[in-house]
């Protein structure tokens, strides 16, 4: 009698999915409360996700779902970003606003991969401040993680972090930019501060050419992502943990197809809601894997190396904005 071989159960990943699309429905629903709207629903999906796994645990038969989303829908979220950016956009920044971004930008990466060092911050989890605070937020800090693959809890530090300082300057930047013009506190509030949601914020104390040019410039910033999430795998992939992460490349291609002007404008509005969709689902099962006792085992050194990178990206893009006005 020949015996055979019983099939490999099969794994799904339904269960996981359903538990993230639920915290990311409930992260939207919420946004709509007073108040909470300032906030990102991928901030919102994994402060959910962090009280569901550290409240009632996490189901066994959830985990294959939650890693699918963090590597598959993660990073097509990242590519469908593209869409929301054109080249034309950056131009339209003009010269001194784009090399004020570019200065500010590698400038506060690179001087906080310094300071983190010197505060004997871990080195992951200094990339990952590093990235969220000199392009985009959250949104760089998954981008960041894809290449560098740090623990959870580094990544949900990381957000805390930028979220944290971002709405301290969402918050101040109205204050201390008052005597500016419109164009140059625009270009402040979009090369300084970290969300997009903030910066819309902070861009509207200043009316509406404020908004406007603080948007494009802090959508310039987001474009960038793609070089410096390049130039971070050659560095981390030098000690052989990182491979090359394509969905860069898909969304510098998403980038050149929306300049073509080729896409529907019904596809570019539908878009945004998609990329906070498929990034929130990301968060939201970081956030369910993420355990609070690690997260407080990191100390405060990860918190104030985040504060410096923030003061010194404000101050420094000051001093750019400020300087370039005087010539």
């Amino acid at each position: 009698m020949t015996a055979f071989a019983s099939p490999a159960p099969r794994i799904s990943i339904w269960p996981g999915v359903s538990l993230v699309a639920a915290i990311v429905a409930a992260a939207f629903l919420l946004r709509l409360l007073p108040g909470v709207g300032m906030f990102s629903p991928l901030i919102i999906a994994i402060l959910i996700g962090v009280v569901v796994r550290n409240t009632y645990g996490l189901p066994a038969g959830a985990v294959p779902g939650l890693a699918f989303s963090l590597r598959r829908l993660l990073r097509a979220g990242i590519v469908v970003l593209g869409l929301q950016l054109t080249l034309g956009q950056v131009l339209s920044v003009g010269g001194i606003g784009l090399a004020t971004i570019l200065i500010a930008l590698f400038s506060t990466y690179f001087f906080t991969l310094a300071a983190g060092r010197w505060l004997g911050v871990e080195a992951g989890l200094t990339r990952l401040i590093a990235t969220g605070t000199s392009i985009c937020g959250a949104s760089a800090v998954l981008a960041a993680n894809a290449v560098g693959r740090e623990s959870d809890e580094d990544v949900a530090y990381a957000i805390a972090s930028v979220t944290i300082f971002g709405t301290l300057a969402m918050v101040l930047f109205p204050m201390l930019g008052s005597g500016m013009s419109a164009h140059d506190y625009g270009l402040w509030a979009g090369a300084s501060i970290h969300e997009v949601a903030q910066v819309v914020a902070a861009g509207a104390q200043g009316g509406p050419e404020a908004t406007a040019f603080a948007t494009i410039a802090k959508l310039t910033r987001v474009a960038l992502l793609a070089p410096l999430i390049l130039i971070m795998a050659r560095h981390v992939g030098s000690t052989g943990r990182a491979p090359f992460p394509w969905f860069v490349l898909g969304f510098v291609a998403m980038v050149g197809l929306a300049s073509t002007g080729w896409v529907p404008a019904p596809v570019t509005k539908a878009a945004g809601p998609l990329t906070q969709v498929l990034l929130a689902m990301g968060l939201a099962a970081m956030g369910l894997q993420t355990d609070v006792a690690k997260l407080r085992a990191k100390g405060v050194r990860p918190l104030a190396l985040g504060l410096i990178a923030s003061i010194f990206i404000a101050g420094l893009t000051f001093v750019l904005v400020i300087g370039a006005g005087l010539f």
